[in-house]
């Protein structure tokens, strides 16, 4: 019988509980220890589950207990030192997106984790979600054409985070996917944005993604707005598809629909455009939670050594294009380069 993976969460705030419950619901795991700051959280949660042991210490967790892995949901500040001293004590970890606060401290944890072979993963829930992966096989299928560009709002009001901007906050979700959909990096970003609740920390954000390829992607993010939006919008060049997270069934919609021009004219009276209009439908898609899939994936991984779906290398991706925002930002939406080789 396979041994139980015993695995702590540290930071039990917002999603931390979310991670709780599906560690908790899988076979072959075991969690045993909860961290968090707060006495009061620490409280609540043992009351729900009494069976874990509870720590305000993470040091005192860390070297005192008999723990496999460790599942960080804490700031982003903390990311970097938490899963350091992690890993240095030989732990497999699971951290929450985004990685870290830069490029460098990404680069620093991916060396350990290959130095030790720990399985070193990030949280980049959307790409474990059916309806992602749904997507993905339509697109490689040929069915939609070539991707000409994607567009993607992930809108809503609050939560107003006190330590990293609105881009850092939301965009990861809709950068991953990106990344997953289009199988490549953007050579370049533009991103604007203002700051009206909090000096200094943007609470929304308009991001170009430019690849080498000649498509882009535009990635739009709000803390202000009255309306709790998450959607993708994939145009192909023969038809479109549209991701609507917030749908409790049919999240995906497909559109038969594209502009055709004409193969050759003589005169420009001759030259008009043609606009097909075809089905919309909904594909078909099981529901399963992507968390605990997320979950699932991670155990599986430090059992077989394999590299995770949401690798280091895949999230440090991710915050190189997050960098090269926040420097844009500064130069007021100015074009920075993201210096990945292509």
């Amino acid at each position: 019988m396979t041994k139980p993976v015993r695995v702590a969460v540290v930071g039990c705030g917002y999603w931390g509980p979310n991670l709780i419950r599906n560690f908790k619901s899988l076979p072959d795991c075991d969690l045993t220890d909860l961290c968090d700051v707060s006495t009061a959280r620490l409280k609540h949660l043992k009351s729900l589950y009494p069976d874990v042991t509870t720590h305000a210490s993470f040091e005192e967790m860390l070297n005192g207990r008999e723990l496999d892995a460790i599942v960080i949901s804490t700031p982003v500040h903390l990311h970097h030192k938490l899963a350091m001293q992690s890993l240095n004590a030989g732990k497999h970890v699971m951290i929450e997106k985004p990685m870290a606060s830069s490029v460098v401290q990404c680069e620093e944890m991916a060396a350990v984790a290959r130095k030790k072979k720990l399985t070193l993963m990030v949280g980049h829930t959307f790409l474990y979600s059916p309806h992602v992966r749904k997507i993905k096989e339509i697109i490689k299928s040929g069915d939609i054409g070539d991707i000409l560009y994607i567009t993607s709002r992930r809108l809503n009001l609050g939560l107003f985070q006190k330590d990293i901007n609105v881009v850092w906050d939301l965009a990861p979700h809709d950068i991953s996917i990106i990344q997953y959909l289009m199988e490549e990096m953007p050579v370049s970003v533009n991103c604007q944005g203002n700051a009206h609740v909090t000096k200094g920390i943007e609470d929304i954000s308009n991001m170009t993604l430019t690849f080498s390829s000649g498509r882009y992607a535009t990635v739009q993010t709000s803390w202000l707005d009255p309306r709790k939006v998450r959607e993708i919008t994939i145009v192909g060049s023969k038809r479109m598809i549209v991701y609507d997270d917030l749908q409790p069934l049919h999240k995906i919609t497909i559109y038969d629909q594209r502009v055709e021009k004409p193969p050759h004219y003589d005169t420009f009276a001759e030259f008009q455009y043609a606009y097909h209009y075809g089905d919309v439908y909904s594909p078909y898609v099981k529901q399963d939670e992507p968390l605990k899939i997320e979950c699932r994936h991670f155990l599986d991984c430090i059992r077989t050594g394999d590299d995770p779906i949401t690798s280091a290398e895949q999230a440090t991706g991710v915050v190189r294009i997050l960098e090269a925002s926040s420097a844009s930002l500064k130069q007021d939406g100015g074009r920075v380069q993201t210096h990945i080789k292509t």
